[in-house]
Parts: structure tokens; C-alpha cells; sequence
């Protein structure tokens, strides 16, 4: 995905911003009671889910933009299965369109879907679509809102209809990592990762901590491909770890099916990120670390329509949210998965849900011996967004 680092080296007026919007989770969760729970396309297309014959004044139009397409097994196709889940909602429709690059072609999108399509809301979903483009737009158009996934709003110096929103997906990484510490013969674990900012960091280090709780020898080796999408790097990448003897691999890139593919036909177990890609390992695929969009989007629908903005204050510009906000899920287990794996994910993901469990505990060492966390830091802890160290175990190098 195109994320970078949420917080790096901010100002300390600019931390505490951040730091109110973290906490802005727990305002956004008192109204969420009522929660439950492709090739690039040439022009916007329309989701037929408004009640039958609305009042055109009366509905809310949300517009949704992806860099990829819809059906990359990944960060793309999570977010379209994500607006695909406001169906059905009354006098809701929306508009999607994949594969706009991150260039002023995405700010010709927008402004369509708000001058034609009367887009009142939008999600244009990756990063290099919020500054300048997403700035820009949101200067012009005051009272259309920009929702933002992985941005970094900051109070004073973004237009105020802009919002950032964003999920702790590392605590399902966190449990694909028990599930592979269960699983794993030599003890070998493979991570392919795009760069090595924060939120890739991140889910590298919350991986290895899930399964090294299993078996504390366990290490995961790391290799960094340099970008999002390249797939003969990660086909490559796969295929060195492999050689190295690991038998078990995940991986943070935009679409994870090279890696995946490639792990199935090498015979060695995997586990998947972004969205489900069960259907590519028949036989390897463990589980996998899968975002829920549409929780996220159907609360912003509900809230907007009960007249709530991000201009009034009744929608925080920062959020954030896990197992507990229902911002992340775990694909199903394979086939090749044992009971006791199971039950000790399904342990794990229970504390989770209820908070008991702090995966980032006082006393942590990074790979170089070094302790990073000299405190328990929770989810919403400040210094987790600017993480910049693996974790004891992890084997590679913050190139």
C-alpha cells in the first residue's frame, strides 16, 4: 500500500495532535454501537445500492478510488470488498474507479465524482493520493469531505474536511504469527516487504512476536523488494527464502498473489495479508491478516447521514482501530492447520478483542540487542507510529 510513516520526526504540538486523534477512536467507538459485527476501469461506475427510488436529495453518493484493480488479491480488493458492503443501505450509493495513478489524473476523478456524480464523501484510498492532490481538492470543494486511508491529518494545517482513517492490522499479524509458530518444522519464517517504513515494520515485528510466543528460538527473515508492486522481486524474493529454509512466508505488498504462488508451488506453508488468497494455496495457505472495510465504511455512511462531519467535529480526523473497533479480521485456517494452532490463535484473538493483550511489552530488544520498548506500549501508543527497529529475531536490515 502507499503508507508512510504516521508520525517520524513531528514536532511535539504536532505529536499531541496525533495523539488527540488516536484518542478520537473512542468518541468514533461511543456512536458505533449500531455496528454489525478487475482490470482498471476508464470511467467511475456506479453502485446500485440506494433504496428503490430515492429522493436524489436525500442520498448520500460516496465515491471510492483505487490505484490498482479491484481484483489484485490485495490493498485494492480489500477496499472495493470493502465499499461492495454498503449494498443494501438505504439511501446510500456509490461510485468506484481503479487503476488512477497517483499523479493529477487523480484529482481529474475526484472532481468528476463531485461535478457529475454529486459525490458528497470520498475514500481515495492510497497514499500518494492525499498531499498535494487530495489538499488541493478539499480547498476547492469545503463542504465535500475527503476520507483518507493511512494519511496523517494535522490540526491547523490540513483543510478540515479532510480525515485520515487507518487500522491495527498488525494484531492479526500478531495471530498469523502463532498460527505459523504452530506450524512451522525448522523454525524458519520468510517476510517479503515493500519498504521499510513503520507500518510494514510494524506488522514484520508483530509476526515474529506472535510466533516466537510459540517458540522463542523461532526467526523470521526479512528481504525488502524497494516498492509496492514489483512482482518478479517478490517471485525472486520468495524463492530466496525458500532456498534459505524457511517453510513458512507472508509477506506486506500491495498484491500479495506472486508470493503467495509462489510459496504453493515451492510446497512451503503461507500467510496472506490485505484480503483473503486462499483460493491461490489450496494446500499452503494458513490463514492471513485481512482488513474489514466495510465496518469501517458503513459507520462513516451512518454517522454523515445522521448529520455528523468531519467539519462539526462529530467524525474524528484520525482514526484508528483493531480487533476490538472491528477495523481487522483473520482469513479462515487451512486445511493443513492443527487444532492446537487453532485454539492458541483463537485464545490470543479473544484478548485482543476484550484488550487483555499487549503485544508490545516492557523490556523488548531489538535484533541488535538493544531494548526499544522500555515500557508496555499499547496500540494507540505514540512511539509504535514511528517504529524504525526489528524486533529480536527478525533477521535482515533497515536498508
Amino acid at each position: 500500500m502507499r503508507l508512510k510513516a504516521l508520525v517520524g520526526g513531528g514536532t511535539l504540538s504536532n505529536r499531541r495532535q496525533i495523539i488527540r486523534g488516536l484518542l478520537a477512536v473512542g468518541a468514533f467507538g461511543a456512536t458505533s454501537r449500531l455496528w454489525t459485527g478487475c482490470t482498471p476501469t476508464t470511467s467511475p461506475t456506479t453502485g446500485d445500492s440506494p433504496a428503490a427510488n430515492p429522493d436524489a436529495s436525500s442520498v448520500l453518493a460516496m465515491g471510492f478510488i483505487y490505484v490498482g484493480p479491484k481484483d489484485d488479491f490485495g490493498y485494492n480488493q480489500a477496499h472495493f470488498q470493502g465499499k461492495e458492503g454498503l449494498k443494501g443501505m438505504a439511501e446510500v450509493k456509490t461510485i468506484d474507479q481503479a487503476g488512477v495513478p497517483e499523479t493529477t489524473e487523480v484529482q481529474e476523478v475526484m472532481q468528476t465524482m463531485i461535478d457529475q456524480d454529486k459525490v458528497t464523501a470520498l475514500f481515495p484510498t492510497s497514499f500518494g493520493y492525499f498531499d498535494p492532490h487530495i489538499l488541493k481538492l478539499a480547498a476547492s470543494y469545503p463542504q465535500v469531505q475527503f476520507f483518507h486511508c493511512g494519511g496523517l491529518y494535522q490540526e491547523g494545517k490540513h483543510p478540515k474536511n479532510v480525515g485520515s482513517y487507518f487500522g491495527y492490522i498488525d494484531e492479526a499479524q500478531y495471530i498469523a504469527g502463532i498460527v505459523a509458530g504452530h506450524m512451522t518444522q525448522s523454525g524458519k519464517l520468510g517476510f517479503v516487504a515493500a519498504k521499510p517504513i513503520p507500518q510494514v515494520l510494524r506488522n514484520i515485528n508483530s509476526f515474529t512476536l506472535g510466533a516466537r510466543s510459540i517458540k522463542p528460538t523461532i526467526t523470521t527473515q526479512v528481504i525488502f523488494t524497494g516498492d509496492w508492486s514489483l512482482p518478479v522481486k517478490e517471485a525472486e524474493a520468495t524463492n530466496s527464502l525458500v532456498d534459505q529454509g524457511i517453510d513458512v512466508v507472508t509477506c506486506h505488498v500491495d498484491s500479495p498473489k506472486v508470493v503467495i504462488e509462489t510459496a504453493e508451488k515451492r510446497g512451503i506453508f503461507s500467510s496472506g495479508y490485505h484480503a483473503n488468497q486462499s483460493s491461490l494455496a489450496p494446500k499452503g495457505y494458513l490463514t492471513g491478516a485481512e482488513w474489514d472495510w466495510t465496518t469501517v465504511y458503513t459507520e462513516y455512511a451512518r454517522l454523515i447521514q445522521a448529520g455528523k462531519t468531519l467539519m462539526n467535529d462529530g467524525i474524528p480526523h484520525l482514526l484508528r482501530g483493531g480487533y476490538r473497533e472491528g477495523f481487522v479480521k483473520l482469513s479462515d485456517y487451512g486445511p493443513a492447520v492443527s487444532p492446537e494452532a487453532k485454539k492458541a490463535a483463537d485464545k490470543a484473538k479473544a484478548r485482543l478483542q476484550d484488550g487483555s493483550l499487549i503485544i508490545y511489552t516492557a523490556g523488548l530488544k531489538d535484533n541488535t540487542g538493544k531494548v526499544v520498548v522500555p515500557k508496555d506500549y499499547g496500540q494507540t501508543a505514540i512511539e509504535l507510529e514511528s517504529m524504525d527497529w526489528l524486533v529480536e529475531g527478525v533477521i535482515g536490515k533497515i536498508a
